[in-house]
């Protein structure tokens, strides 16, 4: 069974998970942290200083070591809103993979909600209801709200306990005019997040990240050390992939808790219970964040969840090696639904572009032993076929060029930029240009994948010759690979199929190219 793992470089520590298929779930072998501060310099002078990188690469240190003794199979690292942020982030990616050999993937603020959500809702009870879930990490806050286990809406908003640390609260205790500053910014981009997330009606609020559970913990001991009545209390969780105990807190105790915070000073906040050494600077932000939302929102409270990103990353891994898990159904679907949303906003029909999905399936599935695509190209081709024309949004002339644009720098849910730079390449060369290893286009795509990205053009190049006379029925086809050529029979249904015979011919000379097997059309 392969083992594999996850590790996030978030914006006020690092995290290691290492965990390893055990029939279609993950068991967890491994785990490890370290507060780094990688964000501090970055929200402060807006680059990663050499003291940070130096912390963060010694803990990647330690990490490969363990994922060494672990014999692990595949590692997956990522970093956040620091890295994202940084001016030298890519200095820093330039150093983890010369001390670790490993290749730093800084994700979006949306992906890295997507795959909070993905790990969640995979483990939590009770996830797969109308849930909000809250990630206050260091650098930003992701907000998401979710039912069935699907995502509705999403924000990712600059509201991390480091950055509102570094940016407002330098003081020790906080003066009033840095408090005061403070909540109007959070109020602004609380403000801004509730444009896109409405009113959603909620059944249960999850919180992940440390911030949360010191909160949890902290709201909870101040509520009964004052005499309130706090249904916060611990409660044991009954997921089996959720490890030790669940906390919960009310929104009063939030609100008591955030402003009795923003006057304590940083001795005196350490000595809070679940507050600590480590979080006692940085936790006033985040509990001023946390009481704002609840109340806005008009939520009675949250439960801690002890699972984040990291367990995102290994449900996304295990995904991919395994179809019959949850979280692949979960993925396929938020795939798509990404692809149709890009078509959407760029004003696609998906009346017409839908058939030519349609023949993209049919020939991928017919020609398999022709061309011998990975599995994951289906997919990326189906993409191709329904974004063809998205470029057309901003100019008809060189639609193609603009095309390509668009779909590599599109946020889609669960495809990666390589992925889309896949995609973009495929829906890039349907006019008069081939595949070149030369082009921009081109160079954005693995090495290894230029093979497959010029084959799939191949196939897409057929399914659009499939479909020129829009207006009329769509054309059922028949496949039959034989030894040394390939046929394809049309079947119209009215309207006849000359304009389809025609286009398909042309082709045929680029199919024997790249197939070398002859390709001839048929009408029958």
């Amino acid at each position: 069974m392969p083992t594999f793992a996850a590790i996030d470089i978030g914006s006020n520590s690092c995290r290691l998970a290492i965990a390893e298929v055990v029939g279609h779930h993950l068991r967890t072998l491994h785990e490890d942290r370290e507060v780094t501060r990688l964000g501090e310099s970055v929200f402060e002078a807006g680059v990663i200083s050499p003291e940070a990188m130096a912390v963060t690469v010694k803990a990647l240190k330690r990490f490969h070591k363990a994922v060494q003794a672990h014999a692990v199979d595949r590692v997956r690292v990522v970093a956040t809103s620091a890295t994202r942020d940084a001016r030298n982030a890519a200095a820093f990616q330039e150093w983890v993979r010369s001390a670790t050999g490993w290749n730093l993937e800084v994700i979006s603020g949306l992906e890295e909600g997507r795959l909070i959500h993905l790990g969640v809702v995979t483990h939590e009870v009770g996830a797969r209801g109308r849930c909000l879930m809250i990630d206050l990490g260091g650098g930003s806050c992701e907000i998401t709200v979710s039912e069935g286990g699907r995502i509705r809406e999403m924000v990712s908003l600059p509201l991390g306990a480091v950055r509102l640390q570094q940016e407002f609260l330098r003081n020790d205790p906080p003066a009033k005019e840095d408090i005061g500053r403070l909540r109007k910014f959070v109020e602004r981009e609380l403000t801004r997040g509730g444009r896109k997330l409405g009113t959603p009606k909620i059944d249960l609020v999850i919180a992940t990240s440390g911030t949360a559970s010191a909160l949890a913990e902290a709201s909870n001991a101040f509520a009964a050390q004052h005499g309130v009545a706090a249904k916060g209390k611990r409660v044991a969780a009954t997921a089996s992939k959720t490890l030790g105990k669940l906390m919960q807190a009310e929104t009063p105790s939030v609100r008591r808790l955030a402003d009795k915070l923003l006057k304590m000073n940083n001795e005196e906040r350490a000595a809070l219970p679940g507050i600590g050494v480590r979080r006692a600077d940085i936790i006033a932000g985040g509990a001023l964040v946390y009481a704002s939302l609840l109340e806005r929102m008009g939520l009675p409270g949250f439960r801690y969840s002890p699972l984040g990103l990291r367990d995102g990353i290994l449900a996304a891994m295990l995904a991919d090696v395994d179809v019959k898990t949850s979280a692949h159904q979960t993925i396929e679907a938020e795939r798509w639904e990404g692809v149709l949303a890009v078509c959407e906003r760029y004003g696609v029909d998906m009346r017409r572009a839908e058939p030519e999905r349609v023949y993209a399936e049919q020939l991928f599935d017919g020609l398999l032993r022709v061309h011998e695509l990975p599995q994951d190209y289906r997919l990326w081709l189906q993409a191709a076929a329904m974004m063809q024309d998205v470029g057309k949004f901003l100019n008809h002339q060189g639609h193609h060029r603009h095309t390509q644009y668009i779909i590599a720098n599109s946020e889609i849910f669960g495809v990666s930029p390589e992925q889309r730079a896949i995609v973009a390449a495929i829906a890039r060369y349907l006019g008069k240009s081939r595949p070149d290893a030369m082009d921009r286009t081109m160079r954005s795509v693995p090495v290894e994948e230029h093979g497959h990205v010029t084959r799939a053009v191949v196939l897409l190049r057929l399914a659009q010759a499939l479909r020129q006379d829009r207006a009329a029925a769509a054309i059922k086809l028949r496949i039959k690979v034989l030894p040394k050529r390939v046929l394809i029979e049309l079947m119209p249904t009215r309207g006849g199929a000359e304009l389809e015979l025609w286009a398909l011919k042309k082709e045929a000379v680029y199919f024997r190219e790249i197939f070398r097997r002859e390709l001839f059309i048929e009408v029958v």
